[in-house]
């Protein structure tokens, strides 16, 4: 086994060190590792400084309303007021905190999870801001009209804000992608990686400066509310997570094609293998039940020759492939093709310049 270079293994931690790679890791739910540990044994200290918080502001509170400490009594009733708001808000956080903890526990779907820890997250939020709220305004008619006027300002205002926030609800509830798919949206392509408030971050494929199913390096962040606008094409449905996709090349029209097309398919059915074409009979049996017409999904490859306006015919392979492997799949078959055709010159004539 190769030993580790630790001049390597020293620059990575440097890179890891970086402020903006720590916050894209941490944006990144895949790279979250399920905690083994017991969630109780694990929040310990976090409960005893809660709790001795919680009694010490209680504590607070009744010395506060019994008038045993040095303090103005026109300061009292806000004093009281803030004591209670850091017992509320310190015990929603806690809450918040263990039940996310315990609910993680029990999903094994590290999208769920994800999904849960946000919405848990955003109704803590909400709490926090009514008792605040609570805080600042004694007559709840006042901040009622108070809030209603700063609401229509602001909705004014953040409407795209607010439209991309309906589109991060209307994800987690209609789920046209989740975090680890990979999508089309627009013109963008690549893996979703976040789903945050308000946009969405995908690892991006293909790209400006390159032809093949590769990453390019590049995240992409787009706001939520482009669900509203725009064609989402998910290439990760659970009911059939196969995409078609073709090879093709040209041949000269002396050919042999019925020789080509048995012996591409021949290739191609070998490197896809049958543990690829039955995987897709299971998924066939599944679309039984669906009002998708699974007699039209054929696993085994399909050979295709078309007449071409430059005198050449065009030999076009169909197979079903995984769409993280497509390139990978892709690039493996047209070598293997290449070779074994290229063994039989007698059979198979490719073009050159001297034929056109």
């Amino acid at each position: 086994m190769k030993a580790s270079d630790p001049l390597e293994d020293k620059e990575i931690e440097d890179i890891k060190k970086d402020e903006k790679v720590q916050r894209a890791l941490s944006e990144t739910i895949v790279s979250v590792q399920k905690e083994s540990v017991d969630v109780l044994e694990k929040e310990a200290p976090m409960l005893g400084i809660t709790a001795i918080l919680f009694v010490g502001c209680g504590v607070l509170y009744f010395l506060l309303g019994w008038k045993r400490l040095p303090i103005s009594s026109s300061y009292i009733p806000l004093a009281q007021k803030i004591v209670l708001a850091v017992m509320l808000i310190s015990l929603v956080l806690l809450a918040t905190r263990l039940l996310k903890k315990i609910i993680d526990r029990k999903l094994e779907d590290k999208t769920k999870e994800f999904n849960f820890n946000r919405i848990a997250d955003f109704f803590a939020a909400l709490i926090i801001l009514s008792i605040i709220l609570s805080l600042l305004f004694a007559n709840w008619y006042a901040a009622a009209v108070s809030f209603g006027i700063v609401s229509l300002v602001l909705g004014f205002a953040l409407q795209n804000l607010i439209t991309s926030f309906f589109g991060w609800l209307y994800i987690l509830i209609r789920k046209p992608y989740e975090v680890g798919e990979r999508i089309r949206i627009g013109n963008v392509f690549g893996d979703v990686i976040n789903v945050s408030y308000l946009d969405t971050t995908l690892w991006e494929f293909n790209g400006d400066y390159l032809s093949a199913d590769h990453p390019s390096g590049r995240i992409i962040r787009f706001a939520n509310s482009k669900v509203f606008s725009e064609y989402v094409y998910n290439y990760s449905w659970p009911l059939f997570p196969f995409i078609w996709n073709e090879l093709s090349f040209f041949i000269s029209y002396d050919s042999d094609f019925d020789f080509t097309s048995d012996t591409v398919k021949r290739i191609v059915e070998r490197e896809i293998g049958e543990a690829m074409v039955r995987r897709v009979k299971r998924f066939k049996k599944i679309l039984a039940d669906t009002p998708v017409d699974e007699f039209d999904v054929n696993e085994y490859p399909a050979v295709i020759l078309k007449a071409n306006n430059n005198t050449w015919i065009e030999v076009v392979v169909r197979y079903l492939v995984d769409p993280k492997n497509s390139g990978r799949v892709k690039k493996e078959l047209f070598g293997k093709v290449m070779s074994e055709l290229k063994k039989n010159p007698e059979k198979v004539r490719f073009p050159n310049t001297i034929m056109r």
